[in-house]
């Protein structure tokens, strides 16, 4: 991450469960590639779905997240069912072996509320 969006943002670390999704028809809805904030998603493009609680705590459209174990910095850019609590879900394309491999994990991340 470079050192200007470092500065933009104050960082805050939380505890959540991980786990991992793919844009197809039988993990999500007819429109597997259209996030819940409307967004494309791709093959290669760094997302997150947050849960509403998380929502509400600050991880909101367009925040930058950092987690443990995977390279760059990714965004919210999705939404997750309101059954979750606590939790992340994570963009892997169409790659279902990477999600499945990916499981289910409890991490920390990192994400930035923007500087004011």
């Amino acid at each position: 991450m470079s050192h200007d969006v470092q500065k933009k943002y104050l960082w805050h670390n939380i505890k959540v469960t991980a786990t991992a999704y793919n844009s197809i028809k039988a993990q999500t809805n007819a429109h597997p590639q259209i996030t819940a904030f409307g967004d494309s998603l791709k093959p290669g493009v760094k997302v997150v779905a947050v849960t509403q609680d998380l929502y509400e705590k600050g991880l909101k459209y367009n925040t930058p997240v950092k987690i443990n174990g995977l390279q760059g910095v990714f965004y919210v850019k999705d939404r997750m069912a309101s059954r979750w609590k606590n939790k992340i879900d994570i963009y892997m394309g169409v790659d279902v072996k990477a999600a499945k491999n990916w499981g289910k994990r409890h991490i920390t991340i990192t994400y930035g509320v923007p500087l004011e």
